[in-house]
């Protein structure tokens, strides 16, 4: 198969929806990737396939908050940008926990579907996006970038891209980190990976921020600590200022791929309008290999799968919260979602407040395509909930059911942003349960072309006759990377806001580009 011909095969995005900062490894004949998830719990999520296309969910690497220590770091912190490999027959992932007393962690597993250790701090590294790599002796060296940051955002210092010797075992830091290669003098250099390859070993790094100057660019030498010397055509791949159907292209890990040659694999984002509604997602491309031994790479291009996705769980069935797909804020869904109180339904309790809360009351799923369908069906004799969609506490859309006064049920609409809430309102004949939807679309042509609206959110509810009443529309540009979360995406879910709120079933239907 011809590079061109491998590069169309790939499907695109090649996991959709919030899943940055991928990292990919090949062992006995299947491929193992994982990206970050920030705030959320389980963290790390960990996907499997044998053929580059299909790719499933198989577990995740932290499945308890104590292992990476997130209950109380702001949104955006947490869980960044791992590093997945495979030496003397266990995997291991090597993450920052940013703002977190955790730090630089490495866990290790026999089998990547888990379970995974506790993992060991590593002491003395001060910095994120660490990679993990061994010499031809079997010492582990750390590479990663030295920005020390003081919260999620606010930088107190960059000392580019850094590495040292390491036991890992110990969590041992065995020399002070030697300052290397940090790029071609863009903003931000980040995202290190080291790999041999014949006589040389290669730097792979990100460097231009990972918004719209987003890059991917290389350097090598003849040691695992250098010195090395950058591509002369870098970047090697951006998409800052080209009119491509994904964006802020970067972050890239190589692998082998499944038809001979390398790939990459890379976070991006794909447009609605001008904005992107559901995050960086993990996106392949193929790469060539010069004479002289520097890679080129292709493009990346949107590869629309063609079957449309549907997922339903029913609570009834005990296994539907089992799946690894479920998300929380800071803490495992089972803290949130209870199976066995009600039986048939999925309970939460409002403890925490709100979406808009710091840790909601909620369970979700993240979003992976841009015309979608969400549904769940809520007795909300007990409480106030419903469903809800989330980039972070200040970005949220809500869809709540409760008792009104009259006996009906109250449904309210509610989008929420910083310092600004609206809410739209209706009532339907009370039953034990309605049915809540938000509908997302592709937008429609705007009238001016320089600023195109965004996809399109409907929130509505249907009684027990099928009637659907539809409470409000909305342009999503507001809830996208652009103007909301720059690092996560949307994950939409059943919340809890007030008592005790019970869920039936919860499903999804997504078709397009995924």
């Amino acid at each position: 198969m011809t590079p061109q011909d491998a590069h169309s095969a790939f499907p695109n995005p090649l996991i959709a929806g919030f899943n940055p900062d991928p990292s990919c490894v090949l062992v006995d004949g299947a491929y193992y990737l994982v990206t970050s998830s920030f705030e959320y719990l389980p963290a790390l999520p960990v996907y499997r396939s044998t053929d580059f296309a299909a790719w499933e969910h198989i577990g995740n690497v932290a499945t308890r908050e104590e292992q990476v220590g997130i209950a109380e770091v702001a949104s955006a912190a947490g869980v960044w940008a791992p590093t997945i490999r495979y030496h003397n027959g266990l995997f291991h992932v090597i993450v920052t926990v940013a703002a977190s007393p955790r730090g630089c962690v490495v866990f290790t597993a026999a089998d990547p579907a888990g379970p995974w250790s506790d993992g060991v701090a590593l002491d003395g590294i001060l910095g994120i996006d660490p990679d993990l790599a061994w010499d031809d002796e079997g010492t582990a060296y750390v590479t990663y970038s030295g920005l020390h940051l003081d919260g999620p955002t606010r930088v107190v210092a960059h000392r580019g891209i850094l590495q040292a010797r390491v036991d890992i075992g110990t969590g041992k830091v065995l020399e002070e980190p030697r300052e290397l290669w940090s790029g071609t003098g863009l903003v931000a250099p980040e995202a290190p990976h080291v790999f041999r390859r014949g006589d040389h070993w290669y730097l792979l790094i990100a460097e231009g921020g990972t918004g719209s100057g987003h890059a991917v660019s290389i350097a090598r030498g003849d040691s695992i600590e250098g010195p090395f010397e950058g591509a002369p055509h870098n970047p090697i791949l951006t998409a800052a200022g080209k009119d491509l159907p994904v964006q802020c292209t970067g972050h890239a890990d190589l692998v082998p791929g499944p038809h001979g040659g390398d790939v990459l694999v890379l976070l991006g984002t794909r447009q609605a309008g001008k904005n992107s509604p559901l995050g960086r997602e993990t996106y392949v491309t193929t790469v060539e290999w010069t004479d002289d031994g520097w890679p080129n790479a292709a493009m990346v291009d949107l590869n629309s799968r063609p079957e449309a996705l549907d997922e339903y769980f029913d609570f009834a069935e005990e296994a539907a919260l089992a799946d690894p797909g479920w998300l929380a804020v800071g803490r495992p869904p089972v803290d949130v979602a209870s199976h066995s109180e009600r039986p048939g339904y999925v309970t939460l309790h409002a403890r925490s407040g709100g979406l808009d809360s710091f840790r909601p009351d909620f369970v979700g799923r993240r979003q992976r395509h841009i015309d979608s369908v969400t549904e769940t069906r809520i007795n909300p004799a007990d409480g106030r909930g419903g469903l809800g969609l989330r980039f972070d506490e200040e970005f949220t859309i809500a869809l709540t059911a409760e008792r009104a006064p009259s006996g009906a049920t109250l449904v309210t609409a509610r989008a929420g942003l910083p310092s600004v809430t609206q809410t739209w309102s209706t009532e339907v004949p009370a039953d034990s349960e309605v049915l809540l939807r938000i509908v997302t679309q592709t937008p429609p042509p705007g009238r001016a072309l320089w600023l195109p609206p965004g996809d399109r959110i409907r929130l509505s509810v249907v009684d027990s006759d099928g009637v659907e009443s539809q409470l409000v529309e909305l342009d999503g540009r507001m809830w996208s990377v652009e103007l909301a979360a720059p690092f996560t995406g949307r994950v939409i879910g059943m919340f809890a806001e007030a008592g005790t709120v019970h869920f039936a079933d919860f499903r999804y239907h997504g078709e397009g580009n995924s």
